[in-house]
């Protein structure tokens, strides 16, 4: 395997792994954040005008669960709770295998309630609080609140906020004299787009709960974790690739020393030299490499030595 596919295949596979993340939808009917204990409501995902392989999922304070599971009935794309119950209260969100969407708050109120969006409006827009009572139920006088500050009294029970901002963001109640109040529920404004460049992404929802920050949570660590394992897979790859290149190099560097040419001469003894002498015999060598050249070698024989005979010893007897 080469060093570019290699690298390729990882990108291929960090494509798969990432791209494959779509961004779910949640829609609920009646749209709003609070409702009366026994009203039905239906929850559903979509994904580009396609629900398949979508889940609602809910977390309350008893537990985690999926529609279908104790809770709700699913009729097609759809997740119907024919009759709310207070425990019923809790976040929810769509869930697949490609990703999740984000979440939203449900509340189930007692005897009154306030009408609320559920999802972030957008900056600018007028909103209207509507506090309402279960019986009887028309509408009443009611006092509103934001963050637990009095903002003022509505004979019709309807308060409007005129041209949202940021600051108008926090949880809002309100209460209507000899009914009750109603649980808070928070107002969240995004960012309107600007004409002159592409929409922005609007904030994370400041209305997220606990759960739902620690599911995002996991989503982003899980990631990290893929993202680790990817890049010390490439790291062994390059590693293993740069280990094969130094070794081939290193055989090719031996196989580069060629000896190109090797020469050996030998002198014959001359025999014309006085007292019988010869010349040591000579060999010359060349031998020629790319990068080495040896030169002359010489080897001379050890001359020997004259030695006279010994003169002949004659024994002789006198008598």
């Amino acid at each position: 395997m080469t060093m570019e596919t290699s690298f390729l295949s990882v990108l291929a596979l960090t494509s798969l792994l990432f791209g494959s993340t779509y961004q779910g939808h949640l829609t609920v009917s009646p749209s709003r954040s609070q409702y009366f204990q026994g009203k039905s409501v239906s929850l559903s995902c979509e994904e580009e005008n396609s629900s398949a392989g979508w889940t609602v999922w809910q977390n309350t304070t008893r537990r985690r669960s999926k529609c279908g599971d104790g809770w709700g009935e699913i009729k097609g794309s759809v997740c119907v709770i024919n009759y709310i119950l207070k425990k019923d209260t809790g976040v929810y969100w769509c869930g697949s295998i490609n990703g999740s969407s984000s979440s939203m708050n449900l509340t189930v109120g007692g005897s009154v309630i306030l009408q609320s969006p559920v999802l972030p409006v957008m900056e600018g827009d007028d909103v209207t609080l509507s506090c309402r009572a279960k019986n009887p139920t028309h509408n009443l006088p009611a006092a509103f609140y934001k963050d637990g500050v009095f903002i003022g009294n509505e004979s019709s029970g309807n308060m409007i906020l005129h041209h949202v901002s940021s600051s108008d963001e926090g949880l809002y109640k309100c209460n209507i004299k000899g009914h009750g109040e109603s649980p808070s529920s928070r107002i969240s404004v995004k960012e309107k787009p600007s004409t002159t460049s592409s929409p922005s992404t609007p904030p994370p929802s400041s209305s997220s709960s606990p759960s739902s920050q620690f599911l995002v949570s996991g989503l982003s660590s899980l990631s990290a974790g893929v993202v680790l394992v990817l890049l010390v897979l490439l790291v062994l790859l390059v590693k293993r690739h740069i280990n094969r290149k130094s070794k081939d190099n290193q055989e090719d560097g031996e196989e580069s020393l060629t000896y190109t040419d090797v020469q050996i001469f030998q002198r014959k003894q001359q025999k014309d030299k006085p007292n019988g002498g010869s010349d040591p015999s000579t060999v010359v060598s060349t031998v020629t490499t790319d990068e080495v050249s040896y030169g002359q070698i010489i080897i001379r024989e050890t001359r020997k030595r004259d030695y006279k005979p010994e003169p002949k010893v004659v024994y002789s007897t006198l008598r």
